[in-house]
């Protein structure tokens, strides 16, 4: 099977979200995997296309019967990654993208060997506290807690393979697909891709 798990975290206004959304826009064989979340729906968000909403009994539940490969508590609400829905996706062959916190990402770490991470870390603190303030969702008190705690979020940096700087749109986007490209093309994903090439170059 050649596909591969990776994980995107970043502090909130570091822009994963929107560099998500051109990456599988732009990239062939990649998809995101859709989390649970308790919070309610933003303002053109739509169920199963950028998260399921569920209450907190049901995602209690999910979380006492083992069906989620990591979850979390951000902001007063729960999120989680349902395990079968990632197994079903690599099993197709895509590569699979999990838009999640640090801690998210300790516990899959945890668990599987085999993802690559990414973290994405703004150009500087007084442009990560602006581009917070210019989405207009948040109080200047929300705000000034989601700055705190993406000092904390930022402090985690050295757990993972990558670190994209997104002062440039453009720029970090094209860092993340130029990774995923080369993971495309480490030997044991290559031998199972190419694998007709190669018997035909060497059975000779």
């Amino acid at each position: 099977m050649s596909s591969q798990l990776y994980i995107i975290s970043a502090p909130s206004g570091a822009g994963k979200t929107s560099l998500v959304s051109a990456l599988i826009s732009a990239s062939p064989k990649i998809s995101v995997s859709i989390s649970h979340t308790t919070r309610s729906k933003r303002p053109g968000e739509q169920d199963g296309v950028n998260y399921h909403f569920i209450d907190q009994d049901e995602f209690d539940r999910m979380v006492a019967a083992g069906e989620f490969l990591e979850h979390a508590h951000v902001f007063d609400h729960s999120y989680g990654t349902s395990n079968a829905s990632v197994e079903i996706l690599l099993e197709t062959g895509v590569d699979v993208v999990l838009e999640i916190d640090w801690q998210g990402a300790q516990q899959i770490r945890g668990q599987r060997t085999d993802c690559c991470s990414i973290f994405i870390l703004p150009p500087s603190h007084n442009e990560l506290e602006q581009r917070l303030k210019r989405r207009g969702e948040d109080d200047d008190n929300l705000v000034a807690r989601r700055m705190r705690d993406a000092v904390v979020e930022m402090s985690h940096y050295k757990e993972f393979d990558y670190i994209v700087v997104n002062d440039d749109f453009n720029t970090a986007l094209a860092d993340i697909q130029s990774i995923i490209r080369a993971n495309r093309l480490r030997l044991e994903f290559q031998q199972l891709e190419i694998a007709p090439l190669l018997n035909d170059l060497l059975d000779k």
